[in-house]
């Protein structure tokens, strides 16, 4: 009966928590490099200063922050820029998704990807964005859309899928459950 010992299970664990942690510290690591870039490098800059307190809050080593800011001060190379995509998910629930990219087209072809095997389609641009207003890097809901706990389940595996891309760094959506 190999692999069933106490360590193994922790082994386990360790393993997927460290993969999850490791997904979020680089998508942080690559908002902090565009910011850097953005801002040549002064960590009093308000984006470059969101970054790291973003990476503050899920705990990302400061040895990692300090990297990613000398990496974006010094890149040279494919330039990151931002993306921002619209749908609509279960219910008529407004999504925005935003994201870094180095290559648009692959990155808008993946979120189509993603939202068709969901049975969702992209939106065009503003046809969700009016029912958000922007609040420094986020957005939040100026109107609500009601939903019951099955769309809520379904919207949540949409935006499960949709986070696990590499590009994709938050998505907003403006719905309230409902039993």
């Amino acid at each position: 009966m190999s692999g069933h010992n106490k360590w193994s299970k922790i082994k386990h664990k360790k393993a997927a928590t460290d993969a999850q942690k490791s997904k979020v510290f680089g998508k942080i690591a690559q908002l902090i490099s565009v910011e850097s870039k953005k801002s040549k490098g002064d960590i009093n800059s308000p984006g470059l200063r969101s970054a790291i307190e973003k990476a503050k809050q899920v705990n990302m080593p400061t040895d990692n922050v300090n990297r990613a800011v000398q990496k974006g001060k010094n890149d040279t190379g494919a330039a990151l820029e931002e993306v921002f995509y619209e749908a609509y998910g279960p219910g008529g629930v407004a999504i925005i998704i935003s994201g870094l990219t180095d290559n648009r087209n692959r990155t808008a072809a993946e979120i189509k990807h993603m939202l068709s095997k969901q049975g969702l389609s992209l939106a065009q641009p503003g046809a969700a964005s009016w029912a958000f207003e922007k609040d420094g890097e986020d957005y939040h809901a100026k109107t609500t859309t009601n939903i019951s706990g099955a769309e809520n389940e379904k919207l949540e595996n949409i935006i499960e899928t949709i986070l696990d891309y590499d590009d994709v760094q938050d998505v907003f959506t403006n719905e309230v459950v409902t039993d």
